[in-house]
């Protein structure tokens, strides 16, 4: 592109003008073609490898991830400017006006004492702005797209705010026990509609009980499913030494090797 001016540090804006030429008239034939819809799945997955980087705790690769985060916010801002909707300043613009508003005790005259404060704060003036005048109009706020997990716990600690809640951590895990011996009759008993609505109550029971707790149910669940992979490494690793084929093997022999996969 002729008139494209090549530098040595470019900014955000000139990121948006980029993208801008990439979706014009001499630009590139796949970018012309995306809509909000057929990359909508990329911007999901750019911020998983941001959570990734995060996790990895490495400095260049958040940088670098989160450039790909950036790109996707530009992108949907550049559709919306082709439609004469917003821009990419109008999101800026609404961002800083909710962060201003949200804190007053910042912005304001409102005085707080600790974190606690604030977040009671950031969620009364949160469904007050966002026109939410029921509990369960906060419940239906939560997006539908979240992992399972992630919505149910963040479910059970907006009706905990309606006073729907346990009373500690010992009556969230009797409930768990609860939960649990239904689906022991559902499977023993009833049919697969029923097995499924049972263990979708046990593993809500689970969401409110990590979140008593102070855990998230969404991160241990990624932990759990860490320690299976390195534990049926081991598992695969020993029956290798000893030249098994983990195949051969039936579950009762497997689970000896789990349980000494489990101490080493």
């Amino acid at each position: 592109m002729a008139d494209f001016q090549f530098k040595e540090k470019y900014n955000v804006y000139d990121l948006a003008e980029i993208v801008k030429n990439l979706r014009g008239e001499n630009g590139c034939p796949w970018d012309k073609e995306q809509t909000h819809q057929t990359i909508r799945k990329d911007f999901l997955e750019e911020v998983y490898e941001v959570i990734e980087a995060i996790d990895a705790d490495s400095v260049p690769m958040m940088k670098e991830e989160l450039g790909d985060v950036l790109l996707q916010v530009v992108f949907h801002c550049e559709i919306e400017t082709e439609k004469n909707n917003f821009d990419l300043d109008d999101v800026a613009d609404d961002i800083c006006k909710k962060l201003i508003i949200r804190h007053p005790h910042v912005f304001g005259d409102v005085n707080v004492e600790n974190t606690a404060e604030v977040l009671v704060n950031w969620e009364n003036i949160k469904q007050e702005t966002k026109g939410q005048d029921s509990y369960s109009d906060t419940l239906e706020s939560v997006p539908k797209v979240f992992p399972a997990l992630m919505r149910g716990q963040k479910l059970g600690k907006r009706a905990a705010r309606a006073g729907m809640d346990f009373a500690d951590v010992k009556s969230a895990l009797d409930s768990l026990e609860g939960e649990v011996a239904e689906l022991k009759d559902a499977v023993n008993n009833g049919g697969l509609g029923e097995i499924d609505d049972e263990l979708g109550d046990v593993l809500f029971s689970c969401c409110n009980v990590a979140r008593l707790m102070g855990l998230d149910a969404e991160e241990a669940l990624q932990r759990a499913n860490e320690k299976f992979i390195e534990r049926f490494k081991k598992v695969e690793e020993l029956t290798r030494l000893e030249g098994i084929d983990m195949k051969s093997l039936g579950i009762n022999e497997l689970d000896c090797y789990w349980q000494k996969a489990k101490i080493i």
